[in-house]
């Protein structure tokens, strides 16, 4: 969508200015039984988007079951309350709106997107579900067909995607966010029903749920119909969330993969960074800011120095999300062009985050960057998914409301030399096998050495 619905936040809020500003207003609640309610008011047009989040995501599964919450995912569309197998989406299709569900790390997300009048409507079948998931036998059968073919097509059949859950598992050792979210194929392969509801008895109660809502509807509107529907759900005792302690990787690691379903030479660098609950909370803001100076667009530092000047790649990409439990990751991706070798372009790389880590941004890149996030995040308020995306993402991970409204406020505390400081420690091409980047490069496989673009164009 936009930088800023998946950049959000980091928490400064002690810092925050006085005059300081919310983007969104939003309103918030929390019913009795502990399910938190946030309401985004937009009424330029009569329609909402309704969201449940569940604090629970594929980090949290039993060892030996990655799969499950995303298979869960799968049932929940298949039965529940007096709703039958698809009854959930034909129901939301016959009254004109759309929905859907997503699984992640650390949240799963349920959907819809409908005029405002169906509202309850749709609050009443998604508390159906999250206290009476009854999928038929059958169902659950013909879905667990569905999620390992969703895995050969998606990853199986796709050398890429397969060659990033190598990078991702190396990157995390001793972590869950090493595994899959779709799941490892042997151990989807042995999913059953039982475990998929014993994680669903344990993980899904209105007190480990949040409850967002963004469109045409005001909070003395929402409020009784949330309180009605979900406030008569049981508390569930929901356990605390606890994951393994990261070790430091031990040297430079470097994984090469050849295939001939690959076309294109690729350089991917995964570098495990804080989130924006981790570590100094400053610093996941500095790395939202300095991902837009050196990667943002065609007019940041890598993108103008090795794309537009210097033609050694045809793309460059700098890529952070901050909103994970745990530590998260910052992505780069460069193209080579034909006639520069992996090597080249690498240390062309090196040397500009070398010169960027020695000087730092200028002040006119740090103005230009927190201009272009600014508005990004006024540009967010005439979206009625985005904002609820941002504020899902974000108290899902350990994030607050106000982390989300004064996100602007917030970038705009950030110097020059916290960025400075955050690139030395975490993308310093010096400090490669101290413990937090994996490197990956994909060829076309090949009878000649992968290494020399040069000598293979020759041929």
């Amino acid at each position: 969508m936009f930088r800023f619905l998946f950049l959000c936040s980091a928490l400064l809020l002690l810092s925050c200015p006085a005059h300081a500003e919310t983007v969104f207003n939003a309103k918030h609640f929390t019913l009795e039984n502990g399910m938190d309610v946030v309401l985004i008011e937009n009424h330029r047009v009569p329609i909402i988007t309704h969201m449940i989040w569940y604090k629970v995501g594929a980090a949290d599964e039993p060892s030996g079951q990655s799969g499950i919450a995303h298979f869960l995912e799968h049932l929940m569309f298949k039965g529940s309350g007096d709703l039958k197998p698809g009854e959930f989406s034909k129901t939301i299709s016959a009254l004109g709106g759309r929905d859907n569900a997503f699984t992640s790390q650390d949240y799963t997300a349920y959907f819809q997107m409908i005029a405002a009048e169906h509202l309850e409507t749709v609050m009443k079948m998604e508390a159906g579900r999250m206290n009476g998931l009854k999928p038929p036998l059958s169902e659950v059968e013909s879905e667990h067909k569905v999620v390992i073919e969703e895995r050969r097509q998606n990853i199986e059949n796709n050398p890429r995607r397969h060659f990033f859950e190598t990078m991702q598992a190396a990157l995390f050792p001793n972590h869950p966010y090493g595994t899959p979210v779709i799941g490892w194929m042997s151990e989807m392969q042995a999913m059953t029903w039982e475990q998929a509801y014993a994680f669903y008895d344990k993980w899904y109660a209105p007190n480990n749920a949040i409850l967002v809502v963004s469109g045409d509807v005001t909070l003395e509107e929402l409020k009784p119909l949330a309180e009605k529907i979900y406030g008569v759900l049981p508390r569930e005792n929901v356990p605390v969330r606890k994951r393994n302690i990261i070790p430091p990787l031990k040297g430079e690691i470097k994984l090469t993969f050849e295939s001939e379903d690959i076309h294109q030479r690729t350089i991917t660098r995964m570098y495990r960074v804080p989130s924006h609950r981790t570590e100094n909370r400053t610093d996941s803001l500095a790395l939202e800011l300095l991902t837009e100076i050196l990667g943002g667009d065609s007019t940041t530092r890598l993108y103008k120095k090795l794309v537009v000047e210097d033609a050694k790649a045809a793309t460059i990409q700098l890529s952070y999300d901050p909103a994970s439990y745990d530590d998260s990751t910052l992505w780069l991706h460069a193209t080579p062009l034909d006639n520069v070798s992996a090597e080249e372009l690498e240390a062309a790389i090196d040397e500009i985050l070398t010169d960027f880590i020695k000087k730092g941004p200028t002040e006119q890149e740090l103005t230009e960057a927190q201009n272009r996030m600014e508005n990004a995040a006024i540009f967010a308020r005439d979206s009625v998914t985005g904002p609820a995306m941002a504020f899902g993402y974000t108290l899902a991970t350990g994030g607050t409301i106000d982390d989300v409204e004064y996100w602007p406020d917030q970038i705009k505390l950030i110097t020059t030399e916290q960025i400075q400081n955050v690139a030395e420690r975490f993308l310093d091409p010096a400090q490669k096998g101290d413990g937090h980047m994996v490197t990956g490069y994909m060829f076309p496989k090949t009878t000649t050495n992968h290494k020399n673009s040069k000598n293979r164009e020759a041929q």
